[in-house]
C-alpha cells in the first residue's frame, strides 16, 4: 500500500509540473526532490527547458541534484544540443550544481562562445566548476575570446569566471590587455585587477582600467 501512495503521490506531482500556476509548479518540484526518484530525471529536464520561472527552475535544478549522477548527467549532456537555449541553458546550470567532472569533455568552445548570452555566461561557470588542473590554460584562452563581449553582467560573468582559474589566466590577461580592441583591453585590464585583488568590486576595477586607458593615451600623445 506504501509503495502505492508513493507512486500516485509521484504521478501527482509529475502532473503538478504543468500547472498554470508557478506555485503548484514549485511545491510539485519540491515534492519530486524529495522523493528523489530517478524515473523522474525526463521530466524535470523537459520542464527546465521551458519553465519561465526563475524560482520554479531552480527549484528543478535542486530536485536533479538530488538524484545519482550517473543518472542526471548523461541525460544533461543530451540536452546540451537542444536547440533551444533555455534548455542548453539550465543543463550547464545543473550541471555545474551536480559538479561531476565526467561532465567536462561535453563543455564545447560552440557553448562557451555560444551566441546565446544566457547560454554562455551557464557554460563559463559551469566550464570553471568542471575544468581538470591540466585544462584551466586551455580554457581561460576559450574564454579571453569572449572579453569585451554584451553588457555589465554578461562581462562580470566573465571575469567571475576568470578569476576562479587563477594565475592560469593572467597570459591571455596580458595579450588582451595590448589588443586593438579598446572593449577587450577595458574589460582584460579589468578582469586583471580582479585577479590580483578579488576583494575589489567590478564597478571599481572597470573604471580604474577607464582610467589606466586614458593616462597610457596621453603618455603616447605626449
Amino acid at each position: 500500500m506504501g509503495a502505492q501512495e508513493t507512486e500516485t503521490e509521484t504521478v501527482r506531482a509529475l502532473r503538478g509540473l504543468a500547472g498554470s500556476s508557478s506555485s503548484v509548479r514549485l511545491g510539485a518540484a519540491l515534492a519530486i526532490g524529495s522523493a528523489a526518484d530517478p524515473g523522474c530525471v525526463d521530466a524535470l529536464i523537459e520542464r527546465c527547458a521551458i519553465e519561465p520561472d526563475f524560482h520554479v527552475r531552480d527549484m528543478l535544478t535542486w530536485a536533479l541534484t538530488r538524484l545519482p549522477p550517473s543518472v542526471t548527467v548523461p541525460k544533461l549532456v543530451e540536452a546540451l544540443a537542444s536547440e533551444r537555449g533555455q534548455a542548453r541553458s539550465q543543463a550547464l546550470h545543473t550541471l555545474s550544481k551536480v559538479g561531476d567532472c565526467r561532465a567536462w569533455p561535453a563543455i564545447t568552445r560552440d557553448l562557451l562562445t555560444d551566441a546565446d548570452e544566457d547560454v554562455a555566461r551557464s557554460a563559463w561557470r559551469a566550464a570553471v566548476v568542471l575544468v581538470p588542473e591540466g585544462g584551466r590554460a586551455g580554457l581561460a584562452a576559450v574564454l579571453a575570446t569572449q572579453l569585451g563581449r554584451g553588457g555589465h553582467e554578461t562581462q562580470l560573468s566573465l571575469s567571475r569566471a576568470l578569476v576562479a582559474l587563477g594565475e592560469a589566466v593572467m597570459p591571455v590577461l596580458r595579450d588582451a590587455m595590448t589588443g586593438a580592441d579598446p572593449g577587450v583591453r577595458r574589460h582584460a585590464i579589468a578582469t586583471e585587477r580582479l585577479v590580483r585583488d578579488p576583494d575589489a568590486g567590478f564597478g571599481y576595477a572597470v573604471e580604474e582600467a577607464k582610467r589606466i586607458m586614458v593616462l597610457g593615451a596621453t603618455a603616447r600623445e605626449e
